[in-house]
């Protein structure tokens, strides 16, 4: 196995392609856009940022925000700073300066759209731009409705998420998360280097494109976000079942998935960057140690048991309910209301805090977070620095 081909050149498909290209194989990666721009956060956590520490070292223009505040459906606030910042890049960016890693390792990046695949004779057939080539191997990195091989099968609706939102052009410093009643997904705003990402995210199957941009709209009038000079996307992203991390192929004779189109991504925080660049580079690991059926176990070890943890719990947390009101509410007042409660969410909301403890973590603390509940209604001076100023700011409320 010496030729390899990637489909798809966004995080997954640059990260698979400069460790293979860096191992010697000759690698040819295909993408009608290479570097464009996407709509999402674009936020690298802790867990990216100490796994592939140029991205915080790049001088490449990103923002890198400490500050965060939660919004309950009612209206009720919570900021606060986070352990470790989030670095976030526009994807232009960020996909330019992966593809350019990836260049410089030797892999030969191709802007065209592959429309075939085939295989033959032991190898893959492709057909991009209206020539055919072909690959002992091929990696498909194209996204989450992907579908080039026979024996390959896109996400099912049930697995996507639909987005839409607009790129402001303006400078925040604060990264903003508004949660909706009854709602499995939330409205985001990202700082950028040069502008603001405000988008909203939800199931394809409970949710229609006119409803995502009435929360979206009703979000921009409350937040008094000026809309001049915006500009409208809409892209749609993977939210995989449980069974679906479980069950779904992502790997066979001579291709496998990587990044959205093996549905590597957080089905509560939507995050989606550092698993596709992991699942592109534990793919490379796979293939360099000539072993691509290990491909999913390595997978599973590192990424996918957390991940279906949160598939499990992700409809309990957007929609149930906790000491009679939502558990989304009653997370955002906690954190007004216990340090300790405040100490675990920036844990979450930056990275560093897994699914698989975090259970553990949220029992063993329990007691202390309910002393400091009670204490703070006692005494509301005592409830700690989410109820003093930050940087500047006005109160969380």
């Amino acid at each position: 196995m010496k030729e390899i081909a990637i489909v798809g050149g966004g995080p997954a498909g640059a990260m698979c392609g400069e460790r293979l290209a860096s191992a010697g194989f000759a690698v040819t990666l295909f993408d009608e856009h290479l570097a464009w721009e996407k709509p999402c956060g674009g936020g690298l956590t802790h867990k990216a940022i100490s796994t592939y520490p140029f991205l915080l070292d790049s001088p490449h223009p990103k923002k890198i925000v400490s500050t965060a505040e939660l919004i309950s459906s009612g209206g009720h606030r919570a900021r606060f700073k986070m352990n470790h910042p989030i670095v976030i890049y526009s994807r232009t960016v960020l996909n330019g300066l992966l593809l350019d890693r990836a260049s410089a390792a030797g892999c030969r990046n191709v802007q065209s759209r592959v429309t075939q695949m085939t295989p033959s004779n032991g190898r893959v057939r492709l057909t991009a731009g209206g020539e055919e080539t072909s690959a002992d191997f091929v990696v498909i990195a194209g996204g989450a409705r992907n579908q080039l091989l026979p024996d390959t099968t896109p996400l099912k609706a049930a697995d996507l998420e639909m987005t839409l939102g607009y790129f402001v052009p303006t400078d925040e410093q604060l990264i903003k998360v508004k949660f909706l009643k009854e709602f499995e997904g939330y409205i985001w705003s990202f700082p950028r280097a040069d502008h603001v990402s405000v988008g909203i995210c939800g199931k394809m199957t409970q949710n229609s494109s006119q409803g995502l941009r009435r929360h979206l709209d009703d979000f921009v009038r409350d937040e008094k976000i000026s809309l001049e000079g915006a500009r409208i996307y809409s892209h749609v992203l993977p939210s995989p079942q449980l069974h679906t991390l479980r069950r779904r192929r992502i790997v066979g004779k001579n291709w496998a998935m990587a990044g959205d189109a093996a549905a590597c991504v957080d089905p509560i925080t939507g995050e989606g960057l550092f698993y596709a660049m992991r699942s592109g580079d534990l793919l490379a690991e796979a293939l360099i140690a000539g072993q691509p059926e290990a491909y999913p176990a390595r997978m599973r070890s590192e990424l996918v048991a957390d991940l279906e943890i949160a598939a499990r719990i992700a409809r309990k947390v957007f929609c149930g309910n906790f000491l009679g009101g939502a558990i989304t509410t009653r997370m955002v007042q906690m954190l007004n209301h216990s340090a300790t409660f405040r100490d675990l969410i920036r844990d979450v909301f930056s990275g560093s805090q897994d699914y698989r403890s975090l259970k553990r973590r949220l029992w063993a603390q329990l007691g202390i977070t309910l002393a400091e509940l009670t204490r703070s209604f006692i005494d509301p001076n005592s409830c700690g620095d989410a109820s003093s100023p930050v940087d500047g700011t006005e109160p969380a409320r």
